[in-house]
């Protein structure tokens, strides 16, 4: 069984869940209709895209939102249609990643993401990681490789001394071939259920 002295956690599918139909009937509400599009059939493409990569901002966003759709909702209105994608981080991951750290291990985050998102999640993660790593921040999204070697550089941390967590095949195996060990997420709570991450270090 190895012991890890870093994790690095994903977001989305890890620590928070999602609910797409919460946010399709959210862009509805505001007649954002060809937005709820992107979500309900799980399309990261366009503005998606360039927003998570830091390419655009959060106002920027929300105005081609708006020359998207003809809507006339704020940018409140659609920061608030967006994140109700987003679940709540659970009192249990919470104190499953509390009990991680307390064992002397180093706990990093690593997401695609938005600052919408981002501005909703962190008040929850508050005080849970040594170090955060965004997309929007980094102009840089996985699965590119160049995303986990600046990771690993700059928080000063070794492939072989890592676990990366996520829920997309597709990051796992970009991670996995640069030597970083690796959990496939494939049900938001596996990880707090596996004895080799929570119990074991």
């Amino acid at each position: 069984m190895t012991n890890y002295k870093n994790i690095i956690f994903d977001l989305g599918g890890v620590l928070v869940g999602f609910d797409s139909r919460r946010c399709i009937n959210a862009f509805h509400a505001i007649d954002c209709g060809d937005v709820a599009k992107y979500v309900e059939e799980h399309r990261t493409e366009d503005l998606f895209h360039r927003v998570e990569l830091g390419l655009i901002s959060t106002h920027e966003f929300c105005e081609e939102a708006r020359q998207m759709t003809g809507s006339t909702a704020s940018d409140e209105e659609i920061i608030g249609a967006w994140n109700a994608l987003l679940t709540p981080v659970t009192a249990e991951r919470r104190q499953r990643l509390a009990e991680i750290r307390e064992r002397g291990i180093r706990l990093f985050l690593l997401s695609n993401t938005n600052d919408m998102h981002w501005q909703l999640c962190q008040p929850q993660l508050k005080g849970c990681f040594d170090r955060v790593f965004l997309s929007y921040e980094m102009q840089l999204a996985k699965p590119d490789p160049k995303i986990f070697t600046e990771v690993l550089r700059q928080a000063g941390i070794a492939a072989h001394e890592t676990l990366f967590i996520d829920d997309n095949a597709d990051n796992i195996a970009a991670a996995a071939a640069l030597g970083i060990a690796t959990f496939h997420n494939q049900n938001i709570n596996d990880w707090t259920m596996n004895n080799n991450i929570c119990l074991n270090f």
